[in-house]
């Protein structure tokens, strides 16, 4: 072979290999409104990719080395779509075969055999690809595989655990890399659903994480980092952010159920807005309430009304009041309902972790230790003022002068929005 037949099979492979990787860029920020937009445009250029390797004379491509490039790319760009290949599986099978030192192919391959629904088989990839040398991408896709693999496990915390030290350890590889404090991101808000949503320092660590992501520059194509800053925005009740955040999501990406869920937050904040305003008769929150002075408060505790207390956690502080509706919206979780302290001021209270049928209407509650928000919000030209009340924990909650035992606990199944 001379030299310049091999530098020309080079250049096939290199283009072949730019074209591949800008296949995937196009498969992470084209998001048209029709998805079959998307698919026809992926094929076309996957088949030009092709036609590329294709170009490339078999005799030309013999040594184990080129082979194994020449299957990793044809894996690659057959592998682009979202649906399992086998013929991708294949190429990827033969690449590492040939050349097991190939990570960026055991990675693909991975990915490959996760479509397929082999996610034993794909964690193993994506180990033998970590044993080729550290690697942010592949440590990316083990963190994201350990929370797919939680879902329905019997030791839920711990594999989302494991993807959270998969997550940090990527980011010491790199700690700019955008999509590495995104994939931390998404680790600490589905740790924050499997350990009970309840524990709201789990929504910090992944909205810090986020807020790191959006600081590089590639992540602003991502409709899914908007998305899932936005979640935790909601359930944090920074209500206006969520709502700015989702908005996003769906400029980007309209197959995204972003725009649903713009509605269901100002359908909840409709809700609460007008369920406030018409506890206004005096005389029928009197005779409510009337029984609240008499209920007594651990020593522990300094009692307090609503309009003492200060804004986030209220350590030390109990809050007793009378359960006067409860909201249904459209959320697994946090339960909503409407309270009534003792000086008959009103107030939405959020309740995280405990199943639907724990608390009615008309039953006497007291908060320990509650977190304080003023809701002060506006949006598309209405305005959202009232105040509220959240609880984090089971042991926060007294019913009828009673604490809730364990089996009144509830765990949200729902995960950070990802694509494999």
């Amino acid at each position: 072979m001379s030299r310049e037949t091999e530098e020309i099979q080079e250049d096939l492979l290199e283009k072949a290999a730019k074209a591949a990787d800008e296949l995937y860029n196009i498969r992470d920020t084209y998001f048209p409104a029709d998805p079959n937009d998307k698919l026809s445009k992926l094929q076309t250029e996957s088949d030009l990719v092709l036609q590329t390797l294709n170009s490339i004379p078999p005799e030309k491509r013999k040594s184990p080395m080129q082979r194994a490039e020449y299957e990793y790319l044809r894996g690659k760009v057959l592998d682009v779509f979202s649906d399992y290949r086998k013929d991708a599986e294949d190429h990827l099978s033969k690449a590492v075969k040939l050349n097991p030192s190939l990570g960026d192919a055991w990675l693909c391959l991975g990915n490959c055999i996760w479509k397929k629904g082999d996610l034993s088989a794909a964690k193993n990839c994506f180990m033998l690809a970590l044993s080729k040398g550290p690697n942010k991408k592949i440590l990316c896709q083990l963190s994201m595989l350990e929370r797919k693999m939680a879902q329905g496990a019997e030791k839920q915390a711990e594999r989302v655990e494991e993807s959270i030290k998969h997550a940090k350890e990527a980011i010491t590889l790199d700690v700019r890399d955008g999509n590495s404090w995104y994939n931390l991101g998404n680790a600490c808000l589905t740790s924050f659903f499997v350990t009970g949503a309840w524990d709201h320092s789990k929504l910090l660590q992944s909205l810090k994480a986020y807020q790191n992501a959006e600081r590089d520059e590639r992540m602003k194509s991502n409709p899914d980092l908007y998305f899932n800053c936005a979640t935790v925005n909601k359930y944090l009740e920074n209500y206006e952010r969520a709502l700015s955040g989702f908005e996003a999501a769906a400029l980007k990406d309209p197959g995204l159920n972003a725009t649903e869920e713009v509605e269901k937050i100002v359908h909840l904040l409709d809700k609460l807005e007008s369920l406030l305003k018409g506890q206004t008769k005096a005389k029928r929150l009197a005779s409510l309430t009337s029984s609240l002075i008499t209920v007594n408060v651990n020593p522990s505790h300094k009692r307090a009304s609503i309009d003492h207390l200060l804004e986030g956690l209220n350590k030390g502080v109990a809050v007793v009041g009378k359960v006067l509706f409860f909201v249904k919206h459209q959320n697994v979780a946090p339960l909503y309902y409407l309270l009534c302290d003792a000086n008959q001021i009103c107030h939405a209270l959020s309740v995280y972790g405990i199943r639907d049928d724990v608390v009615k209407e008309g039953d006497q509650i007291v908060l320990l230790d509650p977190y304080y928000h003023n809701v002060d919000c506006s949006w598309k030209g209405k305005s959202y003022q009232f105040k509220s009340v959240r609880v984090d924990f089971l042991e926060q909650l007294l019913v009828n002068g009673k604490a809730l035992s364990r089996g009144r606990a509830i765990r949200a199944s729902i995960y950070a929005q990802h694509r494999p």
